[in-house]
């Protein structure tokens, strides 16, 4: 079941100096290397499952970034290039003259046996997103997932394909995803036109997306799908709540809406008069949330699952896993809506924000204001909350891009001053009984909040203990 195809990891180790690669080669578990980071100045790192590793006490020079630079492909826009015929990436750092100062080498892999755990969804032709946190396994899924849906049930499958990042480098795809057709594209701003293309162009039976997570792609997602054509692909996010709080990608799930009852009905409902429903079917039939390579929650039916979650009832979805012996276990699972109390972190402490863009002093005094238990952190990985401003989040610069690949929460403000900071914390904080997560979404759907503030998709919105 976890019989690895491919890492070709010679071959990126080639590409690195002799005092990096040796040390490597020389790891018991280098099977479970995930990625090797050199940085100008900073000694180099290697990071498995599990643990990090120091190759060397020799810091990175300019001529081992240089080294590998010249082994590797051609960097393009979006600062990444690959080694050809294999699926490793290699990530550039540059300082502010356009230089290189660092490398991210990420090992690639094609795994046999993950596509079983969803296989009878596959088969059924519907369309399916995958949801998980950087890391986990969303980009190997899709690659087995083209590789059976093309060679096995012998259908038309277009693989579109950003950064190269599904298919490898090079003109050639990787075996990996069998006979599936890849189309390339150019730069990342430009998917949604090459997910148009694809469908007018070449009659796909099948579309495999990679990240969608711009509003231009979830349209176009919507369009293929009104078309018949079945879509599988990963979302930014790590569960279902996420998708649903983005006001950007809610799209996929049919979108949210501020609808106002009567009396009466709010009467018989026992709600308030104002209420968030879906509106519109959703473009993907099923989400699937990858927690590992071999554990999975699905949510077979998303029109019922995300009207449970919007009517405050509990969420029907099914966990599965392979057992020590190879085999899909399956589990009924029942997601009650989550409790409300004060959001804390894992072990009990305040609410951690890490502040980029954001006055420190005014944030301080509005929580005082609020009476808020909260605390701000200079150590990103410390942090429950990233806090910026929307000219910040526009730029996207190095550190936002560091809490998205770590998964942290991103809380957008659209300025720096003291409402849209009292804004921020009533809806992190609950009040008067009422969930913080479903106040925000009422909020930001009515037009109450429209100076206000929002989540980003990289959310990891708590979910209710199963």
């Amino acid at each position: 079941m976890g019989k690895v195809v491919t890492d070709e990891l010679d071959a990126l180790l080639d590409i690195l100096p002799p005092q990096v690669a040796e040390p490597l080669q020389q790891q018991p578990d280098r099977n479970e290397l995930l990625e090797i980071v050199l940085d100008l100045g900073r000694r180099p790192e290697a990071r498995f499952l599990g643990r990090e590793f120091a190759i060397n006490s020799s810091e990175v020079a300019q001529a081992d970034i240089d080294y590998v630079v010249s082994r590797s492909g051609e960097f393009t826009s979006d600062n990444r290039a690959g080694l050809e015929r294999t699926l490793h990436r290699i990530s550039a750092v540059r300082n502010r003259n356009g230089h290189i100062i660092g490398l991210t080498c990420r090992v690639g892999r094609a795994i046999f046996g993950t596509v079983r755990l969803i296989q009878d969804l596959i088969e059924s032709s519907k369309s399916v997103l995958l949801l998980g946190r950087p890391g986990v396994g969303k980009t190997t899924m899709l690659r087995e997932v083209a590789r059976v849906l093309a060679d096995d049930l012998k259908k038309r499958v277009i693989v579109i394909d950003t950064s190269n990042e599904i298919a490898g480098d090079g003109d050639i795809p990787h075996p990996a995803i069998g006979h599936a057709r890849r189309m390339q594209v150019a730069a990342p701003s430009g998917q949604h036109a090459v997910m148009i293309e694809a469908v007018e162009n070449h009659m796909p039976e099948v579309i495999i997306i990679d990240e969608i997570g711009t509003e231009l792609e979830a349209q176009a997602a919507r369009t293929i799908a009104e078309r018949g054509v079945q879509l599988v692909g990963t979302a930014h996010g790590n569960t279902l709540d996420n998708l649903i709080m983005n006001p950007t990608l809610s799209d996929l799930i049919g979108g949210i809406q501020t609808v106002t009852l009567g009396d009466e009905e709010a009467k018989r409902r026992h709600t308030q008069k104002s209420i968030l429903e879906r509106k519109a079917p959703p473009t993907f039939d099923a989400v699937v949330e990858i927690m590992a390579y071999y554990r999975v929650t699905v949510h077979p039916d998303v029109t019922e699952a995300v009207d449970a979650t919007l009517h405050g009832q509990p969420m029907r979805a099914e966990l599965r896993w392979v057992d020590d012996y190879g085999e899909v276990q399956r589990e009924p699972v029942t997601a009650s809506p989550a409790p409300e109390k004060r959001p804390e972190s894992q072990n009990g402490r305040p609410l951690t924000l890490y502040l980029f863009g954001t006055n420190r002093a005014r944030l301080e005094q509005a929580a005082k204001e609020q009476h808020r238990d909260m605390r701000v952190t200079s150590d990103l990985r410390q942090a429950d909350l990233f806090l910026t401003t929307r000219s910040y989040y526009r730029r996207k610069p190095q550190k936002i891009r560091d809490a998205e690949a770590l998964g942290i929460p991103i809380y957008v403000l659209k300025s720096n001053n003291a409402v849209q900071m009292r804004h921020c914390l009533d809806s992190l904080y609950p009040v008067g009984g009422q969930s913080a997560y479903v106040r925000h979404l009422q909020q930001l759907l009515s037009g109450q909040q429209a100076s206000g503030s929002r989540y980003s998709a990289q959310s990891r919105g708590k979910r209710a203990t199963r």
